[in-house]
């Protein structure tokens, strides 16, 4: 068989399987192992020894003992309540201005995104926490799952983020090491956070119906002295942990590895002041960061099997053929890759969509001669638009999970789709000013 059609079958029987319902892991193994024999004919030691030394490679990389400590952070994070607390206290800040519990969750979910990055739980932690207020105060149900949503995925993008150390372990280039892609990730995130606060100040402004503010009465309730110093007392322990993980890092003080440590550690320290560290809690904590751990390690190896199957049959230089050899102008392959992935992100989770187009696209994006690290964010901000766009965006159906009986999938599905079309104008700003992030990398560690 020739390497083009082998290189079609095997992305179309992947998609084919994912379509079924196939668990992710094992069906990118499979498809691995089966074109794995069929090139190499049949030769199973062969193929066996490949998959070991991938295996263990994984399993060797320093980098991603982060991984697990990341999940544990936020695990306890979010069984210490410290959002709650946080999302109270802007209740009263915000609450008085058109939208203003809407910018609540925004603000809330910004902050937290710097310390859990884990998706699920900050959808569901502020859906639990912010969606009842929201209705009491008569937010147009749309709306309110679309923030909800959008502002929960933050957590992906804003480091420290899993996905980075994901993407850092898997390139090995110094231009894409975990500091890099954490720094460059800062100023992206903060973008589209201020690309959905906008968005909702304005919209609700024109139409204050959508999110009303509090009554007077009520946001009279507290002075001026007392909303700040409910704000700073909820906002200053984690903007502390931030400081401790992100700071260290930044300043070259520590690995991503080693501040994982200090931010599980903060968390748990944390955790012990707001009287919510017990045995319980660490126990269900550990559970949940093993359960976690293994899920991404799974598509991790499942994922690296399939691209070096992929790439040692020729696939790879199929496709660089096809979008370098073509005589594209280079901008026009970028949208191309980048449509790739964002069609993907509709189907097929992040880490799974990392490992097998990462090592495709990487060598075509350099021998265009784009940065690597500006490709790489590029790459992680479009794959954000993954948990929000359907059919299958993870975070909508967390939102289901725990919204009311009220709220239906047609609610979600349209209250989301501005909130993607403001990602997609955040990928553009990115594209056209590569300074936002290449910046902060250039300054802390001269990349």
């Amino acid at each position: 068989m020739s390497i083009e059609f082998m290189t079609v079958a095997m992305f179309g029987l992947l998609i084919l399987a994912i379509t079924l319902g196939h668990p992710l892991a094992y069906t990118l193994a499979a498809i691995a192992t089966l074109f794995g024999l069929i090139d190499n004919g049949w030769n199973w030691l062969g193929l066996f020894d490949m998959f070991v030394n991938n295996a263990w490679g994984i399993m060797n990389n320093y980098v991603l003992v982060a991984i697990p400590l990341f999940i544990l952070m936020a695990q306890l994070l979010d069984r210490s309540k410290v959002s709650d607390q946080l999302f109270e206290a802007l209740y009263v800040v915000l609450g008085g201005i058109k939208g203003g519990l809407g910018l609540a969750v925004v603000v809330v979910c910004t902050v937290f995104a710097a310390t859990t990055g884990i998706i699920g739980a900050s959808v569901v932690a502020m859906g639990l926490l912010a969606t009842p207020a929201l209705m009491r105060k008569s937010y147009q149900k749309e709306l309110t799952s679309g923030i909800i949503c959008a502002a929960g995925t933050l957590g992906i993008l804003i480091p420290p983020s899993i996905m980075m150390v994901v993407y850092g372990g898997l390139t090995g280039l110094k231009e894409t090491t975990v500091g890099n892609l954490f720094a460059g990730a800062i100023f992206p995130g903060l973008i589209l956070s201020g690309l959905y606060f906008g968005y909702i100040l304005i919209r609700c402004n024109l139409n204050p119906a959508l999110g009303p503010p509090i009554s007077r009465e009520e946001a009279r309730q507290w002075s001026a002295a007392q909303k700040w110093a409910m704000t700073l007392r909820s906002l200053v322990p984690p903007l502390a942990l931030i400081l401790a993980v992100m700071g260290t890092i930044l300043a070259g003080v520590a690995t991503p590895t080693e501040a994982a440590g200090m931010g599980a550690t903060g968390a748990a320290i944390l955790a012990f002041f707001n009287r919510k560290l017990n045995w319980t809690v660490l126990k269900e904590s550990c559970f949940a960061t093993l359960r976690t751990t293994s899920m991404v390690m799974m598509l991790f190896i499942g994922g690296k099997f399939f691209s070096s199957v992929f790439l040692s049959m020729g696939g790879g230089d199929v496709v660089a053929d096809v979008l370098i050899g073509s005589g594209l102008n280079r901008w026009v392959v970028l949208i191309i890759m980048m449509l790739i992935v964002f069609l993907m992100g509709m189907f097929i989770d992040w880490a799974a969509i990392l490992l097998v187009t990462v090592p495709i696209f990487m060598p075509i994006a350099m021998e265009l001669d784009f940065n690597p690290l500006w490709f790489s964010i590029l790459m992680c901000v479009n794959l954000q638009t993954s948990f929000l766009t359907p059919p299958f965006g993870y975070a909508l159906f967390y939102f289901k999970g725990v919204a009311p009986e009220e709220y239906t999938m047609m609610h979600i599905y349209r209250g989301i789709m501005p909130f993607v079309f403001l990602q997609l104008i955040g990928l553009l700003i990115l594209s056209f000013f590569p300074g936002l992030i290449t910046w902060l990398p250039a300054l802390f560690f001269g990349a």
